[in-house]
């Protein structure tokens, strides 16, 4: 599809790898919809936005890898007129319906053509498949970007890039936040995940050398960890003494269960740990 950026060397747009699972559409609706708000596009064209996304997602998840573990590829690319979106799956390839017994919106692809102010489908069998659609952007205004290539990291984890700093905050805490809920995680350790990661947002991008934050999201079911990197030697580092707040005497890290410095032979990586509680007896 035309409207998609073609690929530069700095990206600004934003990208997420991660299982093909019906309970992973929700971090992706998460993500796109705090893009969305923060590049000015209006209620009904987020409300749009979560449908269209659903939609291709769930295809994926109910139709590309037969019941198999898989990944969902999302890209979003926002310019000054709206924001595209590719979905792409590397399975047997998703179908024009869902099954009417499966947990999909059951419209079919002809509603994300409906919404869409373009769309396209490309693929063939035991080849994948790749959606792209473009949603109108009513308000606000980016600069067109190039495709951001994720983080190598574990097959069950959430992979992001970020491409403008100024996203990095609304996104991350959407997921963060859609993740914890998740996971049961209390109301106040909420609070202090997302405090701590608009603390990280602000210092991160500053740290990767072209601007582009790469992080991890984990779940399980003993909490949530999100890793950052891989960045220079010694860029972990220098965002961990970002987080001190020496009017107290300590860092915003203790907000978090567990919190390190990791080197790895690609460079530097973030480690931060949220506890889910213990399950009940």
């Amino acid at each position: 599809m035309s409207d998609v950026p073609a690929k530069t060397d700095r990206p600004t747009g934003l990208a997420i790898s991660l299982p093909a699972r019906a309970e992973n559409v929700a971090v992706v609706r998460h993500a796109l919809a705090g893009l969305a708000e923060e590049i000015g596009m209006d209620d009904a064209g987020i409300a749009d936005l979560k449908t269209v996304v659903t939609e291709a997602c769930m295809n994926v998840v109910v139709h590309a890898y037969g019941g198999d573990p898989g990944p969902l590829s999302v890209e979003a690319f926002p310019d000054s007129d709206g924001l595209s979106v590719v979905v792409r799956d590397s399975g047997s390839g998703i179908r024009p319906r869902a099954d009417v017994d499966q947990p999909s919106l059951r419209l079919g692809l002809s509603l994300i053509a409906a919404l869409s102010s373009s769309f396209s489908i490309s693929g063939g069998l035991n080849r994948g498949t790749e959606i792209q659609m473009r949603l109108p952007l009513h308000g606000g205004g980016a600069e067109t970007g190039g495709s951001p290539v994720p983080v190598e990291t574990p097959a069950d984890a959430t992979e992001i890039v970020v491409g403008r700093p100024e996203l990095l905050a609304p996104v991350l805490g959407r997921i963060v936040g859609a993740l914890a809920a998740r996971r049961d995680i209390a109301v106040d350790r909420v609070s202090d995940a997302l405090l701590l990661t608009d603390a990280i947002a602000a210092a991160a991008p500053a740290r990767f050398a072209d601007g582009a934050v790469r992080l991890a999201l984990a779940d399980g079911d003993d909490g949530l960890e999100l890793r950052l990197g891989p960045m220079e030697e010694g860029a972990a580092s220098r965002i961990r003494a970002d987080l001190g707040v020496p009017e107290v005497g300590g860092s915003l890290e203790a907000l978090a269960d567990e919190f390190s410095v990791e080197g790895a032979d690609e460079g530097d990586y973030l480690a931060i740990r949220f506890s889910a509680p213990a399950p009940a007896p």
